[in-house]
């Protein structure tokens, strides 16, 4: 059995709300159930960590949570979020205006050194 997950957020499309939710609520149920969650945010989902941009999305039609609100359920629960350091200057992520609950930044060797050790699951939206 795995004891932690590695998510890459790499074709995500910002411009579908409905879908930005379920990475977020999925690595939350994860870290609740005691498994190590770290969140790689690649290419335009290194904007979701801009403070301001994930609070303006809402996933569902009662618009009554925002992505930025799944994120910080997802943190809390223990989740790691690393920005790809290749994607932050293309997408405008600065350390300045990175939100609070970025953990740090990563590139490519980094995710491939976590995906191939044992007792690891990958996920990839």
């Amino acid at each position: 059995m795995a004891d932690k997950i590695v998510i890459m957020l790499l074709t995500l499309d910002l411009d579908r709300y409905g879908t930005l939710g379920a990475p977020f609520f999925q690595a939350t149920v994860a870290a609740v159930m005691d498994l190590e969650v770290e969140m790689y945010f690649a290419g335009q989902s290194t904007r979701l960590l801009i403070e301001g941009f994930a609070e303006t999305i809402h996933p569902g039609t009662a618009r009554e949570k925002s992505v930025y609100s799944f994120m910080q359920d997802a943190h809390e629960a223990g989740v790691k979020f690393y920005a790809c350091t290749g994607a932050m200057k293309e997408n405008g992520l600065t350390l300045e205006n990175a939100i609070p609950e970025m953990d740090g930044m990563r590139g490519g060797a980094a995710f491939i050194g976590e995906v191939i050790e044992d007792n690891v699951v990958t996920l990839t939206y």
